[in-house]
């Protein structure tokens, strides 16, 4: 899959310059790191060929069989689909992709892998356009991988839009964080730690998670709740686990 993809796709660039061959192997290094099987890899590594190249349909259900045909299919019809960021057209949107799902849920993880790598490169595209695909992440992608339980995917989504729409705000809620901060590790280990001895002593099994609350998060509390940086007080967050 690695080899036909990079064939189909040579000569291609990124407007960043970059051989457009190098999107497709980082969507499957996303899918990789959620230990996807082995159809979902090859058709992130194949999800552009049948729109982007000389590749057909037949000739991936040739070499790749049924199961990464239909997926590549799968995704390229959803990568077609209109979809509005507009909020009387959610419910819309919504169909649309629960639709893709049911066929198959893995069309829609490769799509939302897909989107995370066009965030995570999206400072080569002009301010409008930037400004457009980050308010149809947070608006769209955030929500449904939410949905999805995939919590990490749904906190980068949210901060690299944050950055791309509120760039200024972005930047000083990230500067008073560190400031706030002080020695980070050492605070999430202390109260880690503390955490664990109280749940040990009263025989509870469990796995203690400290994590420190991402920009976008500390931005919409503020704005929901109308209050400066010096008046949210949960930075940290932990999270308690039992069997």
């Amino acid at each position: 899959a690695y080899v036909f993809g990079a064939c189909a796709h040579a000569g291609q660039f990124r407007k960043s310059g970059e051989e457009y061959w190098n999107h497709p192997v980082e969507v499957a290094n996303i899918l990789t790191g959620l230990r996807l099987d082995d159809a979902t890899i090859v058709t992130a590594l194949l999800h552009d060929t049948v729109e982007d190249t000389g590749a057909t349909l037949l000739k991936l259900r040739e070499m790749f069989g049924d199961d990464v045909a239909e997926l590549v299919d799968g995704v390229t019809k959803l990568t077609k689909l209109q979809l509005s960021s507009t909020e009387t057209e959610q419910a819309e949107n919504l169909r649309k992709l629960f639709f893709a799902m049911s066929r198959d849920v893995r069309v829609l993880l490769v799509k939302l892998a897909d989107r995370l790598h066009n965030m995570r490169t999206l400072h080569v595209m002009r301010a409008e356009k930037r400004r457009r695909i980050a308010t149809e992440t947070l608006e769209l992608y955030a929500p449904i991988a939410f949905r999805l339980g995939m919590y990490n995917m749904r906190v980068e989504y949210e901060d690299l839009a944050f950055h791309a729409i509120y760039p200024m705000r972005a930047k000083l809620i990230g500067q008073a964080v560190k400031k706030a901060r002080g020695n980070r590790k050492e605070i999430l280990t202390t109260i880690k730690t503390s955490l664990e001895h109280c749940l040990e002593e009263e025989g509870i099994e469990a796995r203690v998670l400290g994590r420190e609350k991402h920009l976008y998060s500390i931005y919409t509390k503020m704005k929901e709740q109308h209050k400066p940086f010096s008046d949210i007080m949960d930075v940290f967050g932990f999270r308690i686990i039992v069997d």
